[in-house]
């Protein structure tokens, strides 16, 4: 999603409200996760017989500058296409989606570089101090809604590739992170099955009350992003969220994940809970999102939690400030370096470390081809860290990204 545009639901924008089944499906915007309802949702909407067809686009081409001695410079960039068709069907209405991404030729050496990042592997080690790029295909899956009473509507959704009913919005959707080309580093205790193999949900939604659950093959995506991976329905989830009023949401979760990363041993249970806020404005949406997120390991039965806050904010027309702060304990640091693991073990009895981390940019939109919003802006990053891995990070590690922000521009 984007901060740039204050646009309505699609089927608003021609003054022709959605029936109460239809807007469920078209207030999704990863697996069956929402945004609150006030959030923009920048598509541009197709109506063909009684097809309504959406799409968006959105791209960052970043450079990144990073200090320390496990730093690293690149140039590369992330991005998501998507696309929608919804068709009534008796009292209810059926949606296809599909979600594309190019960055496995657009990350290089299949990572990014992003300081204190963990999770998921590149050329058979586990990923360190970087982010590993999506899949070709981010998710293809099958919706249907019908009412079943005054103010319940009953949900069913199968997807090839999907997202669980478990933890917020994934962060290349949530509206508080439209103008943060990185990914958090609390990604892999918060939202990291937003792209799961052989998910099936069902939910029920009362009035501002929804219930989810889940059933998904828990492995992380191998290393090959371009192809469709597959496995045995093998792990589950549930989830409760709250709407309270358009400008709030709110959501509990919990699931257990089948062996999710290939090095390491054993299941995870991950909890999550989180709370949402967009509220219009003049010219955009101020969001914020306030998330937790803990990982319980059953092989070790030690267990880790995750902090985030982040905001996008208008200052004026076209001119958005964003931060996001984080507290992540990280225990996978150097895990593709068990000598240093060891040391560490032997001098500080741990290889458990918090980091904190706190980002604040800026992006300015200015017009530059009609069919998009183009934005430019930088953000930096600066952590802190226990005394012990000092040596290892340097002493005031700190990360530079300078971006431009393409997005296709909603029609009015």
């Amino acid at each position: 999603m984007t901060a740039a545009q204050n646009t309505s639901m699609p089927g608003m924008a021609m003054n022709t409200p959605l029936p109460p089944a239809a807007e469920l499906l078209m207030q999704e915007v990863s697996g069956t996760s929402m945004n609150p309802a006030s959030a923009p949702m920048p598509m541009r909407m197709v109506m063909r017989a009684n097809w309504n067809l959406n799409f968006m686009a959105d791209a960052f081409v970043t450079d990144t500058q990073q200090t320390g001695p496990r730093g690293h410079d690149k140039l590369y960039s992330t991005n998501v296409f998507m696309g929608w068709a919804e068709h009534a069907a008796g009292r209810g209405a059926f949606l296809f989606d599909l979600m594309l991404s190019l960055e496995p030729a657009t990350i290089t050496d299949r990572e990014y570089p992003l300081l204190f990042q963990t999770g998921e592997t590149a050329f058979g080690k586990p990923i360190e101090d970087g982010q590993h790029p999506h899949n070709l295909v981010m998710g293809v899956g099958l919706h249907y809604v019908r009412p079943i009473g005054e103010n319940t509507i009953l949900e069913a959704y199968f997807a090839p590739v999907g997202d669980p009913a478990l933890g917020p919005v994934a962060y290349p959707h949530r509206a508080s992170a439209a103008e943060l080309p990185q990914a958090p580093i609390g990604h892999h205790w918060e939202d990291s099955t937003h792209i799961s193999y052989e998910v099936t949900t069902i939910g029920l939604k009362y009035k501002i009350v929804r219930l989810e659950t889940s059933g998904f093959h828990g492995r992380e995506p191998n290393e090959n992003r371009w192809n469709i991976g597959a496995g045995a329905m093998d792990s589950w989830s549930t989830r409760l969220s709250v709407f309270p009023t358009s400008d709030w949401s709110a959501q509990v979760s919990v699931g257990r994940l089948t062996h999710p990363e290939a090095l390491e041993p054993g299941d995870i249970v991950r909890s999550t809970a989180s709370v949402e806020y967009s509220r219009p404005l003049a010219h955009a949406d101020w969001s914020t999102s306030f998330i937790f997120g803990r990982n319980h390991e059953t092989a070790t039965g030690t267990g880790t939690n995750a902090f985030l806050i982040e905001s996008v904010a208008p200052l004026r027309k076209n001119n958005f400030l964003t931060g996001r702060w984080e507290s992540v304990a990280k225990d996978d640091l150097f895990a593709a370096q068990p000598a240093i693991e060891q040391q560490l073990l032997n001098t500080v009895g741990t290889i458990t470390f918090r980091i904190g981390a706190y980002t604040l940019g800026y992006t300015r939109y200015f017009p530059l081809w009609a069919p998009l919003e183009t934005g430019i802006g930088a953000n930096f990053s600066t952590y802190t860290l226990p005394e012990a891995i000092v040596p290892f990070y340097g002493a005031h590690p700190f990360g530079v990204n300078v971006y431009l922000h393409f997005q296709l521009k909603p029609k009015k």
